[in-house]
């Protein structure tokens, strides 16, 4: 199989986590038709992001997609032995060069200990017939007797395994190799039997389109309990937009609908770059460096950044045994006393995290402008003043903290995410404490 060796560029990184959100939002919030009809273009991004699995085709309605399945699974089984194969090969072959340094190592050593062995038995004998029973002489010359003999018995005995190690794992080395060919040749061919057919629907997917929009009924009829579901549905349910409140007020929470609706979509995201880590995992064999951690990240930007909307829409979680069934100007006057301990949190947290951020652009490994700012080694106007197009541009210049592995992303902006966050959760507070005194107010 063919092998992805690819590598997110930080750049591509952080535009996907601006510009997509950008354009979901703009795609969601066009007018649509109510007439069921199945798109092209939408039909060429299916091909290219699930084809191998005949998602385009089941989006049509065309059974066939099933039968790219099989031929799915056929890779990630063959991929899955030739894998097995690979750690036998190689448990193999460590195997073979092990006993071969043994048999090298311990062949000299025994044959040598074996041309000694006659000299040394002579002189044990004479010292035998010079020296009394239990002389130094005779006891040297016993210990180094033993000792040959035992360098000779264990020598033999590595040398005795070391072969048998060799006759078995050599034949096991080559049998797993050729294993690992097989395997690897039916994954091939298999992968390419998916690229012919994706190529030959993306050439007719013209027509397949049409032949899915020919098969939709001119007009669904909807029972009477399924209008009577839709109407209920209708009557209950609430946009997030309906809970932006009215006044200067109003302005804070349509921020914070915004900044939630945006990070909202980095959950399709997510989606994307992990099923293209499992087909680079399973499929090409290539492991990325990057998709585990740049989604980590990414989630807890999302995280920080979704606070204020789930505020603002009611969608966090609390025990309102109590707090549910009180009027609204009780339930105004319980949030007002309430605010005092969230906004001990919501401070904290961005005067913390300012904190941070400042920490992470100001490592010792950063050298640009934003990071002597950060140290105090220039001020915020000169920092400013001195900005070129060489900051941006230079990939020698770092502007402060980085993650410790192989991607190297830098991190300090998630410190600013923090900030972000915090602020944001803030400006809600203000906005839910100023609509409760204006209940209190107003005697609602």
């Amino acid at each position: 199989m063919p092998s992805l060796d690819f590598s997110l560029p930080h750049w591509a990184y952080w535009a996907g986590l601006i510009i997509f959100p950008l354009i979901a939002m703009v795609l969601s919030n066009r007018p649509r038709s109510h007439e069921r009809r199945y798109g092209l273009g939408l039909s060429y991004f299916i091909l290219v992001t699930g084809g191998m699995l005949g998602l385009h085709r089941l989006y049509l309605r065309n059974l066939w997609g099933l039968a790219f399945i099989p031929v799915f699974l056929v890779i990630l089984f063959a991929n899955a032995q030739g894998q097995d194969a690979r750690t036998v090969v190689s448990d193999a072959n460590n195997t073979v060069r092990l006993a071969e340094s043994v048999l090298e190592r311990e062949t000299g050593r025994v044959e040598s200990a074996r041309a000694e062995l006659p000299a040394l038995e002579r002189a044990l004998e004479e010292a035998r017939a010079e020296g009394e029973e239990g002389s130094f002489a005779l006891r040297r010359a016993e210990r180094n007797l033993e000792r040959a003999q035992t360098r000779i018995d264990e020598g033999t005995a590595r040398i005795t395994e070391a072969e048998t190690d060799l006759e078995t794992s050599r034949p096991a080395a080559a049998q797993a190799a050729e294993d690992l060919a097989f395997w690897g040749t039916v994954a091939r061919w298999a992968f390419y039997a998916l690229l012919i057919a994706m190529a030959i629907d993306a050439i007719q997917m013209n027509r397949l389109v049409k032949q899915a929009n020919a098969k939709i009924p001119a007009h669904e009829e909807l029972s009477e309990a399924e209008i009577a579901l839709k109407k209920l549905e209708e009557s209950e349910r609430k946009e997030d937009k309906d809970h932006v409140s009215t006044g200067w007020t109003g302005v804070l929470d349509r921020i914070s609908l915004t900044a939630g609706e945006f990070v909202a979509y980095w959950a399709v995201i997510a989606v994307f770059v992990y099923y293209f880590e499992v087909v680079s995992r399973y499929v090409f064999g290539s492991p990325t460096n990057w998709a585990h951690e740049s989604m980590y990240l990414m989630f807890g930007m999302q995280y920080l950044i979704a606070g204020a909307y789930a505020m603002l829409t009611e969608d966090h979680v609390r025990v309102d045994i109590f707090y549910a069934p009180l009027s609204r100007r009780r339930k105004a006057w319980v949030d007002l006393f309430t605010s005092v301990f969230f906004f001990i949190f919501a401070f904290t947290l961005l005067f913390t995290s300012w904190r941070f951020a400042l920490d992470a652009n100001a490592v010792a490994t950063g050298n640009g402008l934003l990071s002597e700012w950060a140290r105090g080694d220039i001020g915020f106007l000169d920092m400013v003043g001195n900005w070129t197009s060489q900051q941006w541009t230079d990939p020698n210049i770092r502007w402060g903290e980085i993650s410790f592995n192989e991607w190297e992303v830098p991190l300090w902006p998630m410190k600013w995410v923090m900030v972000i966050g915090g602020l944001l959760l803030v400006t809600q507070g203000i906005s839910k404490l100023a609509q409760d005194i204006r209940v209190i107010a107003r005697g609602e």
